[in-house]
């Protein structure tokens, strides 16, 4: 594959085009029919990911003289270990098999949701079909990036558990403070490392593949290609997305608090599916806002382009 690095690549020109681009998907005629055919591949797409705010309240019970006591809660630990444990070995698989039947109806989605925006389509049976080796390729890639990531994180969590634990000793309290920060640290690099492997594959190696390949690994590396060559520009892509998920989230945030005042619109934006549909026009600007900064770095990559 042929690639040359382009001159010019803009964060901002891909804005104008994706919502040209979902105006004419979505508006140009109005289809209710289509909006629900293409929420479903959009809501396959970001399965398990939510279709909208997600606000989560916890509550923080100290521990100490008002809180409950670590002997008491330890105790009450061993005594109940054997049902702990048989509800651990019961619900446990039936969570790993959920998991992974999202997972690949997930990888399954990303595909369909690409074949729809690109080629400005409602299908469901044909990209199923049609991209079937993709999704499985893709799929096996995610779990296998899951079990090589859970045992690297496992590193920071290993040492923040045993400065917490020399946190106690007051001969340990400098060791304690910088195990833990350095835990912390450790941690958020970690994710933010398999952060970007996901978003890269989400945004350009899915792409990349539907254009060019069915194996995850060959269109990895055709993007490793052209991140090589435009480190810079993917740091500044990185940053702009997150300025872009700050708005849709205003926008989303907006009309839940409009939705507020009408009982029946808040319920419906809370329904999976519908919720999908109702915002069906942010999700598929961020779609196709990735595919439009991808075709900059040449015909190679352009989806719009090639048939469908």
């Amino acid at each position: 594959m042929d690639y040359q690095r382009p001159p010019r690549v803009s964060v901002l020109d891909p804005v104008e085009r994706a919502i040209g681009h979902v105006r004419q998907l979505l508006f140009t005629p109005f289809d209710l029919s289509k909006w629900f055919v293409i929420g479903f591949c959009a809501w396959l797409a970001y399965l398990g990911q939510g279709s909208g705010p997600n606000f989560n309240f916890r509550i923080h019970h100290p521990l100490g003289p008002d809180g409950p006591e670590m002997p008491a809660i330890r105790d009450a630990f061993i005594s109940h270990l054997p049902w702990i444990l048989i509800g651990a070995a019961i619900i446990l698989p039936i969570i790993i098999i959920i998991s992974l039947i999202l997972c690949w109806l997930q990888s399954r989605g990303q595909f369909m949701f690409v074949h729809c925006v690109a080629g400005n389509v409602a299908e469901v049976a044909v990209p199923w079909k049609k991209f079937s080796r993709h999704s499985n390729s893709l799929f096996v890639f995610r779990i296998a990036l899951v079990i090589i990531s859970l045992p690297v994180i496992l590193i920071p969590v290993s040492i923040g558990i045993m400065s917490v634990l020399a946190f106690s000793r007051t001969e340990l309290y400098p060791a304690g403070i910088i195990g833990i920060v350095s835990a912390v640290v450790l941690m958020v690099i970690i994710l933010v490392f398999f952060a970007l492997i996901y978003k890269f594959t989400s945004d350009f190696v899915v792409p990349i593949m539907f254009l060019q390949t069915s194996s995850v690994l060959i269109g990895w590396r055709a993007f490793l290609t052209i991140l090589g060559d435009n480190k810079a520009r993917f740091a500044l892509y990185i940053l702009f997305q997150i300025v872009i998920s700050t708005v849709i989230g205003f926008i989303i945030l907006t009309i839940c608090l409009v939705g507020c005042c009408f009982c029946c619109a808040s319920i419906l934006l809370l329904i999976p599916y519908i919720g999908t549909v109702i915002l069906l026009p942010l999700f598929a600007f961020k779609r196709a806002y990735s595919l439009f900064y991808l075709s900059q770095f040449g015909p190679q990559f352009d989806v719009f382009i090639k048939p469908v």
